[in-house]
């Protein structure tokens, strides 16, 4: 099997409009026999998102014809490739029954999706700790160190791991140290790796899957994968199982990097 599990779609509202057909051509061309969509799913009613362009979920009267059209596409291409349905969903501390509520509605048309957390809640608002790396400098003197923030990072996706979201919670952890992104532009070094390990070992004990996400190392601020090398070879040691994502939001950037992650 060779799979991409973490790709985006013209769905997307801060990705390109690059068609299926030529994300799933692609793969087909690049000999991959399994590619999951997982596009962000619409944020929770009543949760107003922090960036400027509100654009971090997808468009909810677009959900059901992103489901309808990915259906087709797995009938159209199966001689060719499987292709998975899934989401990237948010999970968002506060928002944890809206989220299961939106499960439950929809987790049925799901076979592969992916819980992220990109949003942090500090006294009463939230932050997108991966729009800039100006807004990310400036939630860290609020929040009163870098190293903070990272605490608060993991924290979160701990809660996510732990949160009761129903039968169709997605079973993969998004980029699990997506907190690293700006750390060249921050230049402050942080040892997280305990607190790394410990959400590695959470994950393997309560039976998630890991997403070695390769999207870090086209970021300039971060130049690795989430989570880095070292720690990719940690969630081996301990049997974490792993599924290799391109986080493409452009058909030119699926399979970003695959044979770094994975060398022949």
């Amino acid at each position: 099997m060779k799979r991409d599990g973490h790709i985006h779609s013209p769905y997307c509202p801060h990705g390109t409009t690059d068609t299926f057909k030529q994300y799933i051509e692609k793969a087909i061309a690049n000999c991959f026999t399994d590619i999951t969509f997982t596009e962000h799913a619409p944020l929770p009613s009543g949760f107003i998102d922090p960036t400027p362009e509100q654009d971090s979920g997808m468009n909810p009267e677009f959900l059901m014809s992103y489901l309808n059209d990915l259906q087709c596409l797995q009938k159209q291409y199966a001689r060719d490739i499987r292709i998975h349905i899934g989401l990237e969903v948010d999970y968002i501390q506060g928002f944890e029954q809206e989220t299961r509520e939106f499960l439950d509605t929809y987790g049925h048309y799901l076979n592969d999706s992916i819980l992220s957390v990109h949003f942090l809640s500090w006294q009463n608002t939230f932050e997108c700790i991966d729009y800039s790396p100006e807004s990310f400098i400036d939630f860290s003197k609020k929040v009163g160190s870098v190293e903070q923030v990272y605490h608060l990072y993991y924290d979160t996706v701990l809660q996510s791991i732990k949160a009761d979201l129903g039968k169709y919670k997605p079973k993969r952890i998004g980029h699990p140290s997506l907190v690293h992104k700006f750390q060249l532009a921050h230049k402050v070094k942080v040892d997280d790796t305990e607190r790394i390990r410990e959400v590695l070992d959470c994950m393997k004990l309560d039976g998630y899957e890991l997403d070695v996400n390769s999207a870090g190392l086209s970021k300039a601020h971060c130049q690795e994968p989430y989570p880095p090398f070292a720690f990719i070879e940690y969630s081996k040691s301990i049997g974490l199982p792993a599924v290799f994502g391109s986080d493409a939001h452009s058909a030119s950037d699926l399979h970003q990097h695959y044979h770094v992650i994975f060398p022949k």
